[in-house]
């Protein structure tokens, strides 16, 4: 996924004159008008000047949207519990909150977001050991720890389905309406991380497993489980990200170098060489 941010510009009425000038290029054979120049512009630049906290503001708007569009396991199902037993004690990433739950679907999925929610889908569940779903989890993690899924919503509200719910950086700007919400969600599942950051978020799933006293080699299991179904009916968003960027044979092969250089044995009916 490309970034569309503007870099090096350090004012924002330098950066507004700048947006003004690529709207008057881009309307050259239109008829131009000022006043919807100088409000695309302002809307792109209140998007690009977002803090920290108004981003994760806007992406629990957005998971809170995604919760009520999808099936929630309830607490005495046995994939919540099977959830909380694994994420027990996984309470924060450097200081802010992490919150999981189960979406009831045959998608083979997870996604993790800035404001710390990490969604599962049961399908993922049903394919995976403990350790391999704990492996996705930690790879998701990686991703909100290197800023990939924060720096894709802001990406997604650059875009101009989505401008017109990005008001004045204030606390009560923070709304979007369903029909954003959706464009956000659509945006989201299409983009793609970059193959550096894919190959950051393996090496944090590696090295969350270990933390955790896990066997890393689920990682190039779990990968190896995803090849499978990648020429499937059912390739999902998890099965496209984890068959990109890099190849998931160069993931697996990642992932068995490093068990190898630091000696760790594969587990009993490992069949990966």
């Amino acid at each position: 996924m490309k970034s569309i941010f503007l870099k090096g510009i350090k004012s924002k009425s330098l950066l507004l004159a700048s947006l003004l000038l690529i709207f008057i290029s881009s309307s050259a054979n239109a008829q131009f008008s000022w006043g919807k120049a100088i409000s695309s512009a302002k809307k792109v630049a209140n998007a690009i000047t977002l803090s920290d906290d108004d981003i994760r503001a806007y992406v629990a708007e957005y998971v809170a949207y995604s919760d009520k569009q999808n099936k929630i396991a309830p607490d005495n199902s046995p994939y919540t519990i099977r959830l909380k037993k694994l994420t027990e004690g996984i309470d924060d990433l450097n200081g802010l909150p992490l919150n999981f739950k189960v979406y009831v679907t045959d998608d083979v999925n997870a996604f993790a977001c800035a404001d710390g929610s990490i969604r599962v889908y049961t399908g993922l569940m049903d394919l995976m050991s403990d350790d391999e779903v704990l492996g996705v989890i930690g790879h998701e993690i990686g991703h909100v720890a290197h800023a990939d899924t924060k720096n894709a919503f802001k990406n997604a509200l650059l875009t101009s389905a989505l401008l017109d719910g990005v008001g004045a950086v204030s606390s009560t700007a923070r709304v979007l309406t369903d029909s954003q919400l959706g464009a956000l969600g659509e945006t989201l599942v299409n983009s793609k991380f970059s193959q550096k950051q894919e190959s950051n978020a393996d090496d944090y799933g590696y090295d969350f497993l270990k933390s955790k006293g896990k066997n890393p080699w689920a990682m190039a299991m779990a990968f190896s489980k995803l090849k499978e179904l990648e020429s499937g009916a059912k390739a999902s968003a998890l099965q496209k990200m984890f068959s990109s960027h890099p190849s998931t044979d160069k993931r697996i092969k990642h992932i068995v170098d490093k068990c190898k250089k630091d000696k760790i044995a594969a587990p009993e009916g490992c069949n990966i060489q």
